[in-house]
């Protein structure tokens, strides 16, 4: 599945040593590719969302340029189906043969469990780490490709331990947990043959972020304060993130304000309200309709069970559902994917871009089975 690519070095234009991230890309051009996308996810029973997202992908990678040139993605939604059908043929097997296990050992099923549990936790990071390599080696910048080598393995029982110290400390390890798979992710990512490196610090990550950690408690009695505290801490994280990010000299720093991000989530969660409200509606309508339909006199159960079972009632509800979970997805991809995108990439600068003039193009091109696995396990960033 890995094609090495090694050429002479590229030249370039000489680049200014700081460039900030432009996004120039559209709203109203992303929302019709998204709205065209669920329709088409809809008639084909949710397979064309292989080629919404690599839709979605060259859309931003293209509107998103640094020093006047735009990134290229060339990976193909032909790809990201073969790695989830072959991801499919892997986890369907081991799923089915474990839930037959515990059809025999029914007493010991709950103590069974755990095994599964832990294979999808390191299976879930392997997943992840492997994804981002096939988006790394699908990304390209003035005519040299970006790639990643490592083994996923090698960070799937990092993050599994460190996972494991951050739940047995309520979340305090988090900053050093996230700092620490950085910089494993880092140094095995390249531009050409300049090697990235990670120079974020947990220590910095806590500085910034701690009292957060303090506000999270209230959320038990107080969960409205959720998206507030959540939408700060990712807008600390992301800027973090950025300013730690190196490849050989060149360096990046980003802006972005700690409220950077409240309005979008704000946003999704209001989307999420009026959807669920007309979601009501439709059921409602519809269980009124199969009520007149069904010939119901009075409110009694069997009647009102009768109605609730009737073939319009079904079907109707079945497709609000849809309807539902489409009209979500666009939402989500609007404001969380589009809009947090162009938020974040243009906090960012780019510093001693000259450093980057004369690169080698080295590098693997990865299969998109890692893409394959988050698919299947929904755990895929983008």
């Amino acid at each position: 599945m890995d094609q090495i690519v090694t050429s002479p070095s590229v030249p370039s234009v000489a680049p200014s040593p700081d460039a900030r991230i432009v996004f120039s890309g559209r709203r109203g051009d992303f929302l019709r590719l998204l709205i065209r996308g669920a329709c088409l996810e809809l008639v084909t029973l949710g397979f064309y969302r292989f080629w919404l997202a690599t839709d979605m992908r060259r859309h931003l990678w293209s509107n998103t340029s640094v020093d006047g040139d735009s990134l290229e993605y060339t990976g193909t939604a032909k790809e990201l189906l073969i790695g989830f059908l072959f991801a499919m043929a892997v986890l369907l097997p081991i799923s089915l043969i474990y839930f037959l296990i515990g059809l025999e050992a029914e007493r010991a099923q709950a103590l069974a469990s755990v095994p599964l549990i832990l294979f999808y936790v390191l299976f879930g990071q392997f997943a992840m780490y492997r994804a981002r390599r096939y988006r790394l080696s699908r990304t390209i910048w003035r005519g040299v490709r970006f790639w990643m080598n490592g083994s996923g393995w090698d960070y799937a029982w990092r993050a599994a331990l460190w996972g494991f110290l951050v739940g047995i400390t309520l979340g305090l390890a988090l900053p050093w947990r996230t700092a620490a798979l950085e910089r494993f992710k880092m140094r095995h990512s390249f531009y050409g043959d300049l090697q990235g490196r990670f120079d974020g610090r947990g220590w910095e990550f806590f500085k910034r972020g701690w009292w957060l950690w303090l506000l999270a408690w209230p959320l038990v009695i107080l969960p409205f304060l959720l998206p507030f505290i959540y939408a700060a801490y990712k807008a600390i994280e992301w800027r973090w993130w950025i300013n730690g990010i190196r490849f050989g000299e060149v360096r990046v720093s980003s802006d972005l304000p700690r409220g950077a991000l409240h309005g979008l989530y704000w946003k999704v969660i209001g989307w999420s309200l009026l959807v669920s409200t007309g979601m009501s509606i439709w059921v409602g309508i519809v269980f009124a309709l199969a009520w007149i339909i069904s010939g119901a006199q009075q409110a009694d159960a069997p009647e009102v069970l009768l109605a609730v079972q009737h073939p319009l009632t079904l079907i109707g509800m079945g497709l609000g559902y849809v309807a539902c979970a489409l009209a979500m997805n666009v939402v989500m991809r609007i404001h969380l994917t589009r809009d947090l995108w162009q938020r974040v990439v243009q906090s960012a600068e780019i510093h001693n871009l000259a450093a980057a003039q004369n690169v080698s193009a080295q590098g693997s091109l990865t299969g998109a089975i890692g893409e394959g696995f988050a698919d299947s396990l929904d755990i895929g960033g983008f």
